[in-house]
This record gives structure tokens, sequence and C-alpha cells, in this order.
């Protein structure tokens, strides 16, 4: 069982950081904090993906003369770019929209706003 788990150490990493986050998002009242373990879970299933491209003893996906053997997949590294870069764009949205909430209503606590309400 250990073994099994230290074989794939970088899957029970990425769960790990995923059930972390979503603590942080479930557990948390401050709307900063419940962002982060949102940025948190974006970064274990990046982390995921890219271990699962990972190909044992393979190299860079560049075709040339004279190389050979198993190459590594570069779908993954693709999705996980494309990824990186949303998540930048949305954590740029979700402060400002924070500090918004902030600047009309005084308070980044959920559990206030809810009362605003």
């Amino acid at each position: 069982m250990l073994e099994a788990l230290w074989n794939n150490v970088d899957y029970v990493a990425s769960v790990v950081l995923f059930c972390i986050g979503l603590y942080i998002i479930i557990a948390k009242n401050n709307l900063i904090k419940k962002f982060l373990g949102l940025n948190i879970m974006e970064t274990a299933v990046f982390s995921f993906i890219i271990a699962l491209g990972v190909v044992d003893g393979g190299g860079p996906p560049i075709m040339g003369e004279g190389v050979e053997g198993p190459f590594a997949s570069p779908i993954p590294q693709a999705l996980v770019l494309t990824g990186i870069v949303v998540a930048v764009s949305t954590t740029a949205l979700a402060l400002s929209l924070i500090i918004r909430i902030y600047r009309q209503c005084g308070t980044i606590e959920a559990d206030e706003l809810r009362e605003m309400e």
C-alpha cells in the first residue's frame, strides 16, 4: 500500500492540495481566503494534468535527425499553460471585485455580507 502511494506521490500530492483548497473554501468566511483556496485547487488540477503527461524515459517532443524513443506529450503542457492564463485573469477580476465589494459594503466577510441582504 505504501509502495503504491510512494510510486504515485505526484498524484497523491495533487489530491492533498485539492482537498486543502476545498477545505479553505468551505471553512473560511473571508472572500480573499476563499479565493486563495480556489487558486490552490487550480494549482492542484494543473499539477495533476502535468503528472498525467509524464512519460518515463521520454524526451522533449522535438523531432530531429537521429532522435528516437518515447516523447512526452505536449498536449497536457499546452492545456496547463492555457489554464494558467485563464487563472491569472480570473484572479485579477476576482480581486478587483473583492475590492469593489469592500468599498461598497465595508467588509469582505461572507457571513456579514449575507446579513446585509
